[in-house]
């Protein structure tokens, strides 16, 4: 079993000072760092581009965990990774050409992920499962923070696990959307060794980050 990692996602900090949030993420013990990028087009809100990503760089060493809700996305995946990012996450519906991205960020040198909605079946990307790093499931429609998890995606995590487990291949399988101190064991004994939080991380425990990443890691 993988180590269990927490991303914590900045769409719920407080966007008046990033920077400082950040700093906070890495005292609090994150082993990463989540950045939702919106496009307003593929998903029904707006955040933030590589200037801001580029910006944040210099407030910490941990990885940049980037998931790219944009499209098309094939043409701006090296602006972000020029801008710093260190995990790449894409999703199949916004590429004409999946495994052409993937290559893409292959040759940036930034760790490969693909992302799956919750209609998205895990068929859609059995081909190329040996050529990424990562497969975030969302457990959420994407959009916006502070929505219900859905636990009908219990079931999608288990069947990933066991296609990773059977072809012995040793991608990550990150969590996002909803994940708090009542549905994280559930979801950790399911397969997923990284969870993204954003909600229970910055508010739960009022406000109390280090306690709360380390709830959310031992659960």
């Amino acid at each position: 079993m993988k180590k269990i990692q927490i991303s914590p996602s900045i769409l719920s900090a407080d966007f008046s000072k990033l920077g400082d949030e950040i700093v906070k993420l890495e005292n609090g013990g994150a082993d990463m760092i989540h950045v939702d990028v919106m496009d307003g087009h593929f998903v029904p809100n707006l955040t933030i581009g590589p200037p801001i990503i580029k910006s944040l760089r210099k407030y910490t060493k941990l990885p940049f965990d980037v998931h790219l809700m944009i499209s098309p996305v094939h043409k701006y995946i090296k602006n972000y990774a020029d801008a710093g990012a260190d995990i790449i996450t894409i999703h199949p519906e916004a590429t004409d050409d999946l495994s052409e991205s993937i290559e893409l960020i292959k040759s940036l040198n930034k760790k490969i992920g693909v992302s799956l909605n919750p209609d998205t079946p895990i068929d859609k990307i059995k081909n190329i499962l040996s050529k990424v790093d990562l497969i975030l499931i969302m457990s959420v429609y994407p959009g916006f923070g502070g929505q219900k998890f859905m636990p009908e995606v219990i079931e999608k995590i288990k069947k990933l696990f066991q296609i990773k487990k059977d072809n012995k291949l040793n991608f990550d399988i990150e969590v996002d959307g909803g994940i708090n101190f009542s549905n994280s064991k559930e979801v950790i004994s399911a397969g997923a060794n990284i969870l993204v939080s954003g909600t229970t991380i910055f508010h739960e425990n009022n406000g109390d980050i280090k306690k709360n990443i380390e709830t959310l890691r031992s659960m």
